[in-house]
């Protein structure tokens, strides 16, 4: 029997993670078994931790997107169904990836359709940069290069999904709506909270739909997309925490994301998702994320715990030099260590600018 494939697209900061999450504990209660297949530019993902301590079996694919890394794709799904054998698998790809109908959805139908039942290829829209760029402001904060990604990620869409409405008033819900349905006429669109619920059994109906989706194959300059990438600057660092005294989890971990997001505030680097995790040695853990220049810190999971010991681990997606994002957060490392009376080490880190996407396939035609 083949297993159900639900890929949930969306810019960086949409939600993908969040939704994943509440999908995955939909579908348990309906008594069945689920995996997770992460993606991104470079491991120590906050997704991945933050997943596999909800208890998820969880596979990631790091190191490019899934367009790129198409057969390591198919590994961990085949990882999965060894180990967990799930019934539905929930992937969330990179948050600056497109063309995904044409370089991951139609080679998976057209290579693997005894195991691999796609359902329909929904995109989270992100409000908070979503709103500037279809009404036409400067770039929703970034270049048009990157808002170019923004807007053809919502266009190979089978459905689009309107997120973090729990953080609009009436009347930007209502815009929003309006601007979507101008510039994407034909695309089912949905408005949920993937954090609170609201909307989310409209997703879920969706999603249990049969067809052939992931049939919108874009007409796309990969020149414009490979420049729009290299304009986000990717940093991925673990620490580890050593202090004195039993320190409040939730409170460190959100000031390590709210500060390092003040200095790219002041810097007019523009923010499309910063994150952390944090963990103790008991498994508690504390999630907190930035994800616009505009917005405050959430701490998103909250632990309760107070500890001596913590691993932390901070993803950062910004536009700007990745270098220098660095700094930012090895400052920032440091003045909340003194703040805390703690050792900070940094246990592993990653900076990067994304390379030219160079998809394994790229299908220019909808397969029967």
């Amino acid at each position: 029997m083949a297993v159900r494939f639900v890929l949930v697209g969306g810019f960086l900061g949409a939600g993908k993670t969040t939704t994943l999450a509440r999908l995955a504990r939909h579908y348990h209660s309906q008594g069945k078994r689920v995996g997770i297949v992460t993606n991104d530019q470079a491991d120590s993902l906050v997704d991945t931790a933050m997943l596999q301590r909800q208890g998820w079996n969880v596979e990631e694919v790091a190191g490019a997107c899934f367009c790129c890394r198409f057969d390591e794709l198919v590994q961990r799904l085949e990882s999965l169904a060894q180990t967990a054998r799930p019934e539905v698998i929930l992937a969330e790809p990179v948050g600056s990836c497109t063309d995904l109908a044409a370089t991951v959805i139609q080679p998976l139908r057209h290579l693997y359709p005894q195991q691999v039942q796609v359902a329909p290829y929904v995109v989270l829209f992100k409000p908070s940069h979503g709103q500037r760029i279809l009404r036409g402001e400067p770039a929703g904060g970034f270049s048009p290069k990157a808002a170019y990604i923004f807007c053809k990620q919502l266009e190979e869409a089978d459905a689009i999904a309107l997120n973090r409405i729990d953080e609009l008033t009436p009347s930007q819900r209502q815009e929003l709506v309006q601007l979507v349905r101008h510039r994407f006429p034909h695309k089912p669109l949905l408005s949920l909270s993937a954090r609170t619920g609201e909307g989310f059994h409209a997703l879920i109906e969706l999603l249990e739909q049969q067809g052939q989706f992931g049939q919108h194959l874009l007409d796309i300059d990969y020149d414009v997309y490979a420049a729009g990438e290299a304009e986000l600057g990717w940093l991925n660092a673990t620490t580890r925490w050593q202090a004195e005294q039993p320190v409040p989890l939730d409170t460190l971990v959100q000031a390590v994301v709210q500060q390092l997001a003040d200095v790219c505030r002041v810097h007019k680097a523009e923010i499309a998702h910063l994150k952390g995790i944090g963990w103790d040695e008991s498994g508690a853990y504390a999630v907190a994320n930035v994800v616009s220049n505009d917005g405050a810190s959430q701490l998103s999971l909250s632990s309760g715990a107070w500890t001596p010991q913590a691993e932390l681990i901070i993803n950062a997606r910004v536009a700007t030099d990745p270098t220098w994002l660095a700094e930012q957060l090895h400052a920032v490392l440091s003045e909340q260590g003194q703040r805390w009376n703690a050792q900070v080490e940094i246990v592993r880190q990653r900076t990067l600018r994304p390379g030219r996407p160079v998809p394994t396939y790229r299908y220019s035609q909808v397969q029967a």
